[in-house]
């Protein structure tokens, strides 16, 4: 099942900002091996703001969770992360399921 997932990433006041790239580079590490794994089907980073758009491909919700609660970004700065995560539907999918209930009318 693919999944949408839009990171915003804020960090304490207490945190430097080479402090935050530690993690951040620890996060792009895991990120980037599992979309050699075949996990994640593809990310971006958002210029000009900590935004992370990740499409990802995982067989149910609970592994999803339980992904995202193993990210580093997650254990070292999940207060100041926020995700919103969206189920996707293959667009061919669903144009078929509208062809499909034309046909029965």
């Amino acid at each position: 099942m693919l999944y949408h997932l839009d990171f915003h990433v804020e960090y304490p006041d207490e945190m430097s900002q080479p402090e935050l790239f530690k993690i951040w580079a620890e996060e792009a590490d895991a990120a980037l091996t599992a979309k050699q794994a075949g996990v994640v089907v593809d990310l971006w980073k958002c210029v000009g703001v900590r935004r992370v758009i990740a499409i990802v491909d995982v067989p149910t919700p609970d592994l999803l969770d339980q992904i995202l609660l193993d990210l580093p970004i997650m254990q070292k700065l999940g207060q100041s992360v926020q995700v919103h995560v969206t189920p996707l539907r293959k667009y061919e999918d669903f144009a078929n399921d509208v062809k499909a209930r034309l046909d029965r009318k």
